[in-house]
C-alpha cells in the first residue's frame, strides 16, 4: 500500500469500516456467548488475512464459530476431519484416470482445500506428511500437485482446531506449521452465568439464525482499509525490539527468555503483529496503530512461535507467560530516542 493510498483513509471511511466489522462481531457474540476476547482475536486475524489455530476442549464452540463466520461473510466453507489415516491427496485433491471422447487421461479433482474458509478440525491428529500438505497453501495461497500449481480461491483462510488434553494418537504441529498461523487462540471453559443463559435460550443448543452482513466486495474493501491503517515508525521499532528480545542470545532479552526459551519468534511474528495491530486499530475506529494494539496482539501472535526449553514446563512457564514477561521488560520507546518518534 503506497503513501498515496493511505491518504484515502478518511475519518468517514474508518467509521464506515468499523461499523461493518461491528456487525460481524455483534452477530458472532450472539452465537458464541461469553467469548468476547476469542471473537475479537479471530476477527482481528481474519481482517489481517491470517490463519488461526483454535485450541480448547470439545464442545466450546470452535466449529460453530467457523460456521457462523462463513454465514456472516458469504464465504464457501469446507471441513476436513483430520485423522491418522488421512492422506495429503485427501486435502489437496488428486488426478483420476477418466475416459473422454475415446481417450483415457488424468483429470484433476480438487480437494476440500479449494475453498474460502477451511475448517481443519483436530489438525494434530493427522500425520506430519498430511499436515505438510497445508504448508504451501497457507503461505502462498496455492497448491502444487504433479508439478502443476493451482491458485486457491481468494480470500483463503485456515481455521484449525486442536484438543489440548487428548495426546494419544496425535502428532504435535511442527514449528514450520505453527509459524504459518497468525494467531493461536486459547478457548477456556464457560462461566456458570453463560451456561445458564444457554440453557434458557437454546432448548437443543442450536445457535440463532444468521444472515450475511458482508459481501465479498465489502470484505475486500475492509482488507484494503486494514492495509491503509498507518503504522508509525516508533511503533514498528517497538514491535521489532519485542521480537528481537524473544531470542535468548539478544542483549535485550529478559532473564525469563534466557532461561526458558530455546528459539525466539521468527520475522513472520513481527509481520503478523504489525498487520494484526492495523486490523485491531480499525476494529477500534482508529486510523493509526498505537502501542496498546501491539500489546493486545502480542500474545496470540508470538506465544505459539516460541520454542521453549524443557525447564519451562518444570517451572510452569508457557509461551503466553514469556510474552507477558517480554511486554514488561521491553520499553515502548527505545532508550535514548525521543518519544515523538512514535508519531512519525
Amino acid at each position: 500500500m503506497t503513501q498515496d493510498a493511505r491518504t484515502l483513509l478518511t475519518p468517514d471511511r474508518v467509521s464506515a469500516g468499523q461499523a461493518k466489522i461491528a456487525r460481524v462481531v455483534s452477530d458472532l457474540r450472539r452465537v458464541i456467548v461469553g467469548k468476547e476476547q476469542v471473537i475479537d482475536e479471530v476477527v482481528t486475524a481474519l481482517l489481517a488475512q491470517g490463519h488461526v489455530l483454535l485450541e480448547g476442549l470439545p464442545g466450546l464452540g470452535k466449529t460453530e464459530l467457523v460456521k457462523a463466520l462463513s454465514r456472516l461473510l458469504s464465504l464457501e466453507v469446507r471441513r476436513i476431519q483430520f485423522t491418522p489415516d488421512l492422506l495429503p491427496t485427501d486435502v489437496t485433491g488428486s488426478h483420476i484416470l477418466q475416459e473422454r471422447e475415446g481417450r483415457r487421461e488424468f483429470v484433476f479433482h480438487a480437494g476440500p482445500i479449494f475453498t474460502n474458509l477451511l475448517l481443519a478440525d483436530e489438525i494434530n491428529r493427522a500425520s506430519p506428511k498430511t499436515q505438510s500438505a497445508l504448508l504451501e497453501a497457507m503461505q502462498e495461497r496455492r497448491v502444487t500437485t504433479f508439478g502443476e500449481t493451482r491458485p486457491l480461491p481468494a480470500p483463503f483462510f485456515v481455521l484449525a482446531t486442536q484438543n489440548p488434553i487428548e495426546l494419544e494418537g496425535t502428532y504435535p504441529l511442527p514449528e514450520a506449521q505453527l509459524d504459518r498461523f497468525m494467531f493461536k487462540v486459547d478457548i477456556a471453559g464457560v462461566e456458570r452465568s453463560v451456561l445458564e443463559e444457554i440453557l434458557l435460550t437454546r432448548v437443543h443448543g442450536e445457535p440463532p439464525p444468521l444472515t450475511p452482513v458482508l459481501s465479498a466486495s465489502e470484505l475486500n474493501e475492509l482488507f484494503g482499509l486494514v492495509d491503509a491503517v498507518h503504522l508509525p515508525r516508533g511503533v514498528a521499532n517497538y514491535i521489532a525490539r519485542l521480537v528481537a528480545a524473544s531470542h535468548p542470545g539478544s542483549s535485550d532479552a529478559p532473564e525469563s527468555v534466557k532461561t526458558f526459551v530455546k528459539y525466539g519468534a521468527s520475522p513472520r511474528a513481527a509481520i503478523s503483529i504489525g498487520v494484526a495491530s492495523r486490523s485491531l486499530a480499525l476494529l477500534g475506529g482508529k486510523p493509526n496503530v498505537g502501542f496498546d494494539e501491539v500489546r493486545r496482539v502480542a500474545a496470540p501472535a508470538m506465544a505459539h512461535r516460541l520454542v521453549l526449553d524443557y525447564a519451562a514446563r518444570l517451572e510452569g512457564w508457557d509461551g503466553r507467560r514469556v510474552v507477558a514477561a517480554l511486554l514488561e521488560a521491553v520499553p515502548e520507546v527505545e532508550r535514548g530516542l525521543p518519544r515523538t518518534l512514535e508519531a512519525r
